[in-house]
């Protein structure tokens, strides 16, 4: 049988879409659509029931792709290191993820790849929109805040960042200690609050898991970038949440205080997403093994 059959196959099963899988395989549509008929032809069997918007797969399908996902995925992994069996990291690493985190601590810890010959190209952006361009063939890798679904990306648990309520000194020192310490809450209802958007949807999970309520009122300043809400809390201009890998500087010097420090602090986990079979070729392989393991330092 056709290898290049089964991974066409394999590519429109992962994908959900025709048109995902032609994007991914550099192939037009109609020709992907040849290539999956052929194949139903040879197996004498129906694959894919086509549907207003992608395809749905078969049970002959999911039977088929059980049995040779991971043999033509080695077999690409084969032919991709041969083609440079000297140069493993000569093919540029398209990687996505939020600003703040790539800015700070992904990109400082890949430049020993780069020094080993590795050739990089950064996206930013927010994770609905990068997974949907991995799945799409744009990206090779992505640093996403929440478990992507579906069979196009596989995901591996990347680290856990952990929140911390902080504000400038001076602003801390206008909270009532021992009324913070008996109703947090209330004792930070009137202070003014920095947030990424305007839904404030890490301060509001802060203060459901922390203080068990829901937050109201909006911010005095929203600005979608952590680094600048961190620049704006340094400034004096209120309180916020930060993924404490962004202030743990400015902590330990004293330019920020921490208002509380909870038992159980909230976390969020961080996944590595590739596209399903594409971790074992050698550009992606690379810094796949590097992010993993270097993410536990962040």
């Amino acid at each position: 049988m056709d290898l290049s059959l089964l991974r066409t196959f394999l590519a429109v099963y992962r994908a959900g879409s025709l048109t995902g899988a032609a994007a991914v395989l550099g192939l037009s549509q109609p020709t992907v659509t040849a290539q999956v008929r052929s194949l139903e032809v040879a197996l004498g069997q129906q694959l894919f029931e086509r549907l207003p918007r992608g395809v749905a797969a078969t049970s002959v399908a999911d039977e088929l792709a059980r049995q040779v996902a991971s043999h033509v995925d080695a077999l690409t992994a084969i032919a991709e290191r041969a083609l440079v069996p000297r140069q493993p990291l000569a093919k540029p690493v398209h990687l996505a993820g939020p600003a703040e985190l790539l800015a700070t601590r992904v990109l400082p810890g890949m430049a020993d790849l780069v020094g080993r010959g590795l050739r990089l190209r950064v996206s930013l952006g927010l994770s609905d929109d990068l997974l949907a361009g991995l799945a799409a063939g744009r990206f090779d890798l992505v640093i996403s805040t929440f478990r992507p679904r579906g069979r196009a990306i596989t995901a591996t648990p990347l680290t856990d960042e952990d929140f911390v309520l902080v504000a400038a000194p001076a602003v801390a020192a206008r909270v009532d200690a021992d009324r913070l310490a008996r109703q947090p809450a209330a004792a930070l209802a009137g202070l003014p609050l920095v947030a990424y958007a305007e839904d404030l949807p890490i301060i509001r999970r802060y203060w459901r898991t922390v203080f068990g309520t829901r937050l109201t009122g909006s911010a005095a300043v929203v600005v979608p970038d952590l680094r600048a809400v961190l620049a704006a809390t340094l400034a004096g201009a209120g309180i916020t949440v930060l993924p404490r890998y962004l202030c743990d500087r400015e902590l330990a010097e004293g330019r920020l205080v921490r208002l509380l420090d909870p038992e159980v602090p909230p976390i969020n986990t961080l996944f590595l997403a590739t596209r399903t079979g594409t971790t074992d070729l050698p550009h992606i392989a690379a810094v796949h093994a590097h992010l993993l393991r270097h993410a536990p330092e962040w």
